[in-house]
Parts: C-alpha cells; sequence; structure tokens
C-alpha cells in the first residue's frame, strides 16, 4: 500500500508540474539524465508537441546544464536552453569550467579569447561549432565556427594574442540545410532541438500512403495501417512469451508495435539493425491505448533530407 501511495503521489505531481510549468519539468528531467524510459531526444519532441520550445547550447549564454529563458513563443512564457555539458565530448566539469571562466571574467569576445581562457581542445570546439554553440562569435554562421575553430585551439593564455594564425578568413560558406542541422545537432548533443527527423521523411512517407503516428487516434480496431518512425525501444519481457515491443516515434506522437515471436524470427534482425522502422499491421485498441499488431517490418531510410 505504501508504496502504490508513494507511486500514485509522484505520478500526480509530475502530471502537476508538467501541465502548469512545462518548459521547468522538461528541463528538470534533461538535468536529470541518464534516467527513466526516455532518452533526452523524446523528451525534447514530447516538449515540443506540448509548446515548449528548446533552445540550443551557446557558449554565451548557456550553463553547465538545461537553464530556464524567457520566450514568448514558448508554453508559459519559458524556454528551454541546453547545456555545455552534453556537448559531446565536454562533460560536466569542463562545462563548468567553461561557465565559470565566463560568469567571472566577462563574456568571450571572440574565438581566439575563448581559446586563450578555456585551453579547450579542437575535438571538443568543433564539437561546440557543430552543436551551433559558437556561432554568436562567428558571426551568427555554424559552418564559419567550424572553419575557423583551429585558431581557439592552438591560442594559450601565456602567448602573446593573435600570434597564431591560420591562414585566411573563412571564404563565403553555403548556409546548411534544415537536413544538415538536424544531422550536425544529433551528431554533438543528441538532441535535435527544432525538428524530429522523421519530419523530414514525411513527403516520403505519405507517398507510401503511411500514416503519422497521431492520426491512429481516429483508425477503427482491426485496421490495417502502415507507420514509420524513429526506434527508441525494443524490449521482451520475460512474461510475454517471446513478443518483442518496439516503441517508435515521429513528430506527432509514439506508437506501441507489438511483434509476435514468428514475425520477429522474419524481421527480428531489420530491428536491431535500423535506427527507423516501417510497420505495417493492425491497429489494436484496448482500455484507450493504441498499438500496431506487425506483420512486416522493413528499415526506413534517413540518409537524405531537404
Amino acid at each position: 500500500m505504501s508504496h502504490s501511495l508513494s507511486f500514485a503521489h509522484h505520478v500526480f505531481s509530475s502530471a502537476y508540474l508538467k501541465f502548469y510549468y512545462p518548459a521547468a519539468f522538461l528541463a528538470g528531467l534533461l538535468r536529470a539524465q541518464p534516467m527513466g524510459f526516455y532518452s533526452p531526444e523524446s523528451l525534447v519532441a514530447d516538449g515540443r508537441r506540448h509548446g515548449v520550445i528548446t533552445l540550443g547550447p551557446d557558449i554565451t549564454r548557456s550553463l553547465a546544464h538545461p537553464i530556464l529563458e524567457p520566450h514568448a513563443g514558448s508554453a508559459g512564457g519559458r524556454a528551454v536552453r541546453l547545456g555545455l555539458a552534453g556537448v559531446r565530448g565536454l562533460g560536466a566539469d569542463v562545462a563548468q569550467q567553461v561557465v565559470d571562466d565566463r560568469l567571472a571574467h566577462g563574456p568571450f569576445r571572440d574565438l581566439a579569447d575563448l581559446g586563450r581562457r578555456t585551453r579547450l581542445t579542437e575535438p571538443q570546439l568543433e564539437a561546440l561549432a557543430t552543436a551551433g554553440a559558437l556561432a554568436e562569435l562567428a558571426g551568427g554562421d555554424r559552418r564559419t565556427a567550424l572553419w575557423n575553430v583551429a585558431l581557439p585551439a592552438r591560442e594559450h593564455a601565456n602567448q602573446l594574442p593573435n600570434t597564431t594564425t591560420i591562414g585566411d578568413t573563412a571564404p563565403a560558406l553555403p548556409g546548411m540545410s534544415t537536413w544538415d542541422l538536424v544531422c550536425a545537432d544529433l551528431w554533438a548533443t543528441g538532441i535535435s532541438p527544432n525538428t524530429h527527423p522523421i519530419e523530414l521523411v514525411r513527403h516520403h512517407l505519405a507517398t507510401l500512403d503511411a500514416l503519422p503516428i497521431s492520426a491512429l487516434a481516429h483508425v477503427a480496431h482491426g485496421t490495417r495501417v502502415l507507420v514509420g518512425g524513429a526506434l527508441t525501444h525494443r524490449q521482451r519481457p520475460p512474461s510475454a512469451g517471446g513478443t518483442t515491443f518496439l516503441n517508435l516515434e515521429d513528430e506527432t506522437g509514439m506508437l506501441n508495435v507489438i511483434v509476435s515471436a514468428g514475425a520477429w524470427n522474419r524481421y527480428g534482425q531489420i530491428a536491431k539493425r535500423s535506427s527507423a522502422l516501417l510497420a505495417r499491421g493492425v491497429v489494436e485498441r484496448a482500455g484507450g491505448a493504441v498499438s500496431v499488431l506487425a506483420d512486416r517490418i522493413e528499415p526506413l531510410g534517413l540518409t537524405t533530407g531537404p
């Protein structure tokens, strides 16, 4: 009984915070990672579906961990700003050192100043540039920041300023497409703040007559459908008699896909190797929950985009 009461209180408190303080709830979950069933990318995608804007890491604004910033366009008037610790290759200690220097000695003036004051390595600076965190120090452009990160990596506090050079100023570089930005964000932080990857292949899915996951709420029980999404989880509980449960996610929501032992024998290797899947099967509705009993699984390629 005590366990049931404590769990019920936890569920109610979480639901209350998510409804009334959605941005703070999301930031809290991101700061508590790693934890729970859902990845940071899934948490941010769910927040986006509920009106919470997530902003990428920024060397001039971010703390080590996610924080809230005023934002009129975000639910509750607050957006979530990702922290520097989540950038590939940094971690909490390095990120905190960068933040402490900025708070103690003022904003970084440019990339060279960043290099002298923080001693960040070139791979760390490349990851920050890829995440968009150095854009403001490079004229607002990620590609320019990436071009120029070799300079701050060679600058040190015991050198005379501007004595390290890497050649000419970066040439005019093409802007990054939406697909480029999503790939860069996922590589650098594991999170795409603005766009779900499946959204970029929605046109292709539509040509296959694949439904968005949210549309299944209006599909009758027993209807045969095709859905596509990113594969976020695979589970095979010992009590399920060989049945495997997959969780697919697109820009509209999440879906539980049930794969029988026989179907898993046929398609299990595809599900193990693929980051995104097409699942064809029959809609099952029970107790308000919607799932798909799959009889065919195919890989969904995410190698190209707009």
